[in-house]
């Protein structure tokens, strides 16, 4: 799994603004969606040390549902390319100028076969907080 360097974010003071950080997968692998089928299976979760922006909300893509050879009903997904949206909100409060948040993704990426240990990958989004 690869996630792509984010762009830059202006980010005014007392709005709301959107980050999508694109996540690319090899051919043949795939992850569990942010809800899997089944409880014992490690959802794709991404998590943010959001200040100075506050938090709101993380939206992930449509999952597909796929079945293979080691589960008798068809898993809830990610393949490919995709993304994953996070919408923040920018306080009066914020501290104008350039700053770094800091993100975490975890996942667990199988094949069809086989499930490989899960990991996490720094996502780091340059924030440019302005009046």
């Amino acid at each position: 799994l690869t996630v792509a360097t984010p762009p830059k974010l202006l980010a005014k003071k007392n709005t709301t603004v959107t980050a999508k950080i694109g996540v690319q997968l090899r051919n043949g692998f795939h992850v569990n969606s942010n809800t899997p089928a089944d409880d014992y299976l490690l959802p794709l979760r991404l998590t943010w040390t959001a200040a100075p922006l506050e938090l709101k909300g993380v939206a992930y893509p449509r999952p597909k549902m796929e079945k293979y050879d080691f589960s008798e009903k068809p898993l809830s997904v990610f393949s490919g390319d995709f993304e994953v949206t996070t919408t923040f909100q920018v306080p009066a409060s914020a501290a104008p100028g350039m700053q770094v948040i800091s993100g975490k993704l975890r996942y667990q990426a199988c094949t069809h076969k086989e499930c490989f240990p899960p990991k996490t990958v720094e996502v780091k989004l340059p924030v440019d907080v302005v009046n």
